[in-house]
């Protein structure tokens, strides 16, 4: 048997598409699935897509007290704000945690109270593989934080950019549409399939979105500045104009990232060079342009980049899975390092098509 692994916060769609990757994962053996709201429920009847696996479609949720006794290597938490604190202090240190939900994505309390309710919990490691000096953070750590989906969209576009001083850090706009599982599944008149259908809207624009303080962070640190107070977002710092898109359809994000180029810069050259044998991160072809349909269902992310001489500022475009790159997908990547697994295993770079 390989190490064993719980899923906290089961129910919803980031719970769902890891117990889908789990099921499937050749060396990981799947422990407690909890879901406090459907306590007893089949994990079949909120996940039909679940029901041709024996080992799963016969399970049921459980309470979160499973946890503490189910001699686990590694749990994942896939928890709405505020909720993976509370259940990473009642567990301890004798179990490796990677959490899914912002409880511990963010240095700067002041940038968590502007978003979220509650202290400030803290920062853990971040979980983005590909950035430079990351593999060995999180293979060394006992806590990981998966970045937001549209964050994690953004930084892999980026990153790059930021720590080869390309791109000067007071004029990043990024439009990214999402399909409408980043909002989760509680129901909402405003998630209808009647309101989405044929509709593409705009939200929380004008710097409002959670993951906006996320992005500038991980620029930040990127291009090598403190994450401190008054340096992510300062005026010093990185600035991030952010709005977000509904589009409809059920999975993927498209973020359209541009930012005011130095002299000289070459954006798609800078990405080849990051991203050279990355097994999740693919820079297209020059002259394709990233589509969410390719990687549906996938870990992959594809980027693209032009630079435009008239304005002088480079354009990145990423495509990636919400629930795959962005949450569950890069969660496994993660849990994979932290247990001395091949960072591959149970995940693909291939879409689904059509």
């Amino acid at each position: 048997m390989g190490a064993r692994v719980a899923v906290a916060g089961a129910s919803g769609y980031a719970g769902g598409e890891l117990l889908r990757l789990l099921a499937g994962h050749p060396d990981l053996e799947l422990g407690p699935v909890t879901a406090e709201s459907n306590v007893g429920r089949s994990i079949a009847e909120l996940h039909p897509h679940l029901a041709g696996l024996p080992s799963l479609a016969a399970r049921t949720f459980e309470a979160a007290e499973a946890l503490a006794t189910a001699g686990c290597d590694l749990a994942f938490l896939a928890l709405p704000a505020g909720q993976s604190a509370r259940l990473a202090g009642d567990l301890g240190q004798g179990i490796k945690l990677v959490d899914l939900g912002p409880d511990f994505r963010l240095a700067d309390a002041d940038a968590w109270a502007r978003h979220y309710q509650g202290a400030h919990a803290g920062r853990w490691a971040t979980g983005v593989p590909e950035l430079p000096g990351a593999r060995g953070r999180i293979r060394a750590a006992t806590r990981v934080a998966v970045p937001g989906c549209y964050a994690t969209a953004a930084i892999v576009a980026l990153a790059p950019l930021a720590a080869a001083g390309l791109i000067e850090p007071d004029d990043v706009v990024i439009v990214a549409a999402s399909g409408t599982s980043g909002a989760g599944r509680s129901p909402r008149p405003d998630l209808l399939g009647s309101e989405v259908m044929g509709a593409v809207s705009a939200y929380l624009a004008g710097g409002a979105h959670r993951h906006t303080p996320e992005i500038e962070q991980a620029l930040g640190e990127a291009a090598g500045q403190s994450a401190g107070p008054g340096r992510a977002g300062g005026p010093d710092g990185w600035k991030v104009s952010f709005t977000p898109l509904l589009a409809p359809m059920p999975r993927g994000i498209l973020a359209t990232c541009t930012a005011r180029l130095r002299p000289g810069a070459g954006p798609r050259a800078a990405l080849a060079e990051a991203y050279a044998g990355e097994p999740f991160v693919s820079v297209l072809p020059d002259g394709r342009w990233p589509t969410t349909g390719a990687v549906a269902g996938s870990n992959g992310a594809h980027l693209q980049a032009a630079a435009d001489p008239r304005t002088g500022r480079a354009t990145v475009v990423a495509a990636i899975d919400n629930l795959g790159k962005g949450a569950a997908g890069q969660a496994v990547q993660i849990a994979n390092l932290m247990l001395g697994l091949p960072e591959a295993a149970g995940l693909t770079a291939c879409g689904v098509a059509p």
